[in-house]
C-alpha cells in the first residue's frame, strides 16, 4: 500500500474515557499495561488515549491487532518512524546505534553489523553462554544448602549481563560488568522520566537529576572507550574478522569453540567490520553500537529467562516435562548450539513466557502521513503505540489468553495464527538483529538450570511495569532444590 493513499477513508478512532482535563494521565502512570488492555477490551483494536492537561496533552493512537502491527512494522514501515520523544532520549544517552538510528545511518550500520550476526557466527558463542550459566549454578549451591530462595529476576539479570558482556568484551568482562551494573539503572530511569514527560529542562542545567545521569554516563563512556581503544589498536589484521565478505561469520565462530576462545569477541569484530561502500565504525560509533547491544542484549533476555523460570515454578507439570526432554537430549553433557533444534518443548516454554511477558511490552512509532489502520484514520504526526502485551493476550488469537500453555507453540498451532499475533522481537525491516542470539542464550541457560535445580514458587504474583523493557516491580523469588547435576 502506498503511504497515505487511504488517508481520510477510515472512521474516527474511538477514545478511552478519562477524567476531565487530564484524560488517562494517572491511569497510564499507575498501570500503563492495564490501561492498554482495558482500552482494547472496551473499544477494540484501534483506540485513542489522551493524557495530560491542555497545552501539554499527549494523544496516543494504540493499535492492538496482529494485522495492524504488521502494517505499522512491516508493510507500511516507512510511514511509521522512530521520531518520538522517547527514542530521542534513548539516542541522547546511549547513542545512535542500531536500535535508534534511521534512514541511511541505519542501513549503513545494518550492512556493517549483519555479517557478525549470521547464525553460524552467533552459534559460536554457545560456549561463552554455557560457561556463564555454570558460574550462576555454582553460586546457587550455597542458597540451595540454606533456605534455597533465589530471586530469579535479579539472578537472570546478572547472568544475562555477564553473558552479553563476555561476548562483547571477552577478557575485559569484569571491568565492564561492574560499571554497567552501577550506571545502567541511573541512566535508564533518567531516560524514562524524560522520554514520557510532556516537557523537559535542558540536560545541561545543573540539577541533581541531570548531574547524577551525567556522572553515570561519563563512567559508562569511560570504560567503553578504554576497551574500544585497545581493540582499535588490535584491529586491522587477520584477527579482526572484518573485510567485505558477508561471511565474516563463516570463517570463524563455527564448531564447538566459542568466538571468545578464538580472540573473536564481538567488539573486536565490530572494530574490524568494513566494506568498500560503508567504510568502518569510528571510535564513537563503536561505543554507540556497544551501548545499544548492552542495553538491548541483556535486559530483554533476562526478562525472558526470569519469567520462564517463574512460570515453570508455578506449573510443576510443565517443569517436569521440560526437564525430561532436557535429560533425554543432553544427558550430562554441556548444551551446544545444535541442541536448539533438539529441544522443541523447552523452546515452546520460552516462547510462551515471551508471549505472557514480552520484554518489549510497548513499541512506539510516529506516523509521517495519515493512514488507515483497521478501518480507522490515524492522522499525520500521530504517536502510534503497538503493545505486544495486549496483542499477545488478544482473545481473537489466544483462547484463554492468561493461561500458561507451551503447546500454543507447536508448529501446527503457530501455522494457524497471523504472523504478528506474537512479535516479541518486533518485525519488518527493523526486526531485532539479535533474535537468534537471544533464543540461543535462553535455551542453553534454561536447559542447564533446569537440569541442575528444581523450582518451587515463593512469590506467586510478580507485579510488572514497562520501562525501556518490561520490569518486575517486586521480588520474583523461587525456592531451588539441587538435583545433584
Amino acid at each position: 500500500m502506498t503511504v497515505g493513499t487511504n488517508a481520510g477513508v477510515g472512521t474516527a478512532v474511538p477514545g478511552l474515557a478519562g477524567v476531565p482535563l487530564l484524560g488517562s494521565l494517572f491511569d497510564l502512570k499507575s498501570d500503563s499495561l492495564g490501561t492498554y488492555l482495558r482500552a482494547q477490551h472496551q473499544h477494540g483494536d484501534v483506540v485513542r488515549i489522551t493524557a495530560g492537561p491542555p497545552g501539554l496533552r499527549a494523544e496516543l493512537y494504540c493499535v492492538f491487532s496482529a494485522e495492524g502491527a504488521q502494517q505499522v512494522l512491516a508493510s507500511e514501515s516507512a510511514n511509521f518512524r522512530k521520531d518520538n520523544s522517547f527514542y530521542q532520549e534513548v539516542r541522547e544517552s546511549f547513542g545512535n546505534g542500531l536500535l535508534t538510528s534511521q534512514d541511511e545511518d541505519y542501513l549503513r550500520q545494518r550492512r556493517l553489523v549483519q555479517p557478525l550476526f549470521t547464525r553460524r557466527r552467533v552459534d559460536g558463542y554457545a560456549g561463552a553462554v554455557a560457561a556463564e550459566t555454570q558460574l550462576t549454578l555454582d553460586a546457587w549451591r550455597e542458597a540451595a544448602a540454606g533456605d534455597g530462595v533465589v530471586d530469579v529476576s535479579d539472578e537472570m539479570m546478572h547472568l544475562a549481563l555477564r553473558a552479553v558482556a563476555r561476548i562483547l568484551f571477552g577478557t575485559d568482562v569484569d571491568a565492564a560488568v561492574e560499571v554497567v551494573d552501577r550506571s545502567f539503572p541511573v541512566i535508564t530511569e533518567y531516560v524514562l522520566r524524560r522520554g514520557y514527560s510532556p516537557a523537559n529542562i535542558p540536560r545541561s542545567w545543573p540539577t541533581p537529576g541531570n548531574k547524577r545521569a551525567a556522572a553515570a554516563l561519563d563512567e559508562l563512556y569511560e570504560v567503553c572507550d578504554k576497551i574500544i581503544a585497545g581493540r582499535l589498536g588490535e584491529a586491522g589484521g587477520e584477527s579482526s574478522g572484518g573485510g567485505e565478505s558477508s561471511g565474516g561469520g563463516e570463517s570463524s565462530g563455527g564448531g564447538e569453540s566459542s568466538g571468545e576462545a578464538q580472540g573473536q569477541d564481538l567488539l573486536s569484530l565490530l572494530a574490524g567490520a568494513k566494506s568498500t561502500d560503508d567504510a568502518e565504525f569510528d571510535a564513537v560509533e563503536l561505543r554507540e553500537q556497544v551501548l545499544i547491544f548492552l542495553l538491548a542484549g541483556h535486559e530483554t533476555t533476562a526478562t525472558s529467562l526470569a519469567f520462564a523460570l517463574h512460570l515453570l515454578a508455578r506449573h510443576p507439570e510443565q517443569q517436569t516435562r521440560a526437564r525430561e526432554e532436557i535429560s533425554r537430549v543432553l544427558g550430562d553433557r554441556t548444551p551446544e548450539a545444535a541442541d536448539l533444534d533438539r529441544l522443541p518443548y523447552l523452546t515452546q516454554v520460552l516462547k510462551e513466557a515471551m508471549r505472557l511477558y514480552p520484554a518489549a511490552p510497548v513499541i512506539g512509532r510516529q506516523a509521517v502521513a495519515a493512514s488507515e489502520v483497521g478501518g480507522h484514520t490515524i492522522p499525520a504526526g500521530a504517536d502510534v503505540i503497538l503493545a505486544p502485551w495486549v496483542t499477545h493476550r488478544h482473545p481473537g488469537y489466544w483462547p484463554d489468553p492468561d493461561r500458561f500453555d507451551p503447546d500454543r507453540f507447536t508448529p501446527e498451532a503457530e501455522a494457524e495464527r497471523p504472523r504478528y499475533a506474537w512479535f516479541p522481537f518486533g518485525g519488518g525491516p527493523r526486526a531485532c538483529i539479535g533474535q537468534h542470539f537471544s533464543m540461543l542464550e535462553s535455551v542453553i541457560a534454561l536447559a542447564m538450570i533446569l537440569r541442575s535445580y528444581e523450582f518451587e514458587v515463593v512469590d506467586a504474583d510478580v507485579p510488572v511495569s514497562t520501562g525501556i523493557t518490561l520490569r518486575a516491580n517486586g521480588p520474583a523469588r523461587c525456592r531451588v532444590r539441587s538435583l545433584g547435576a
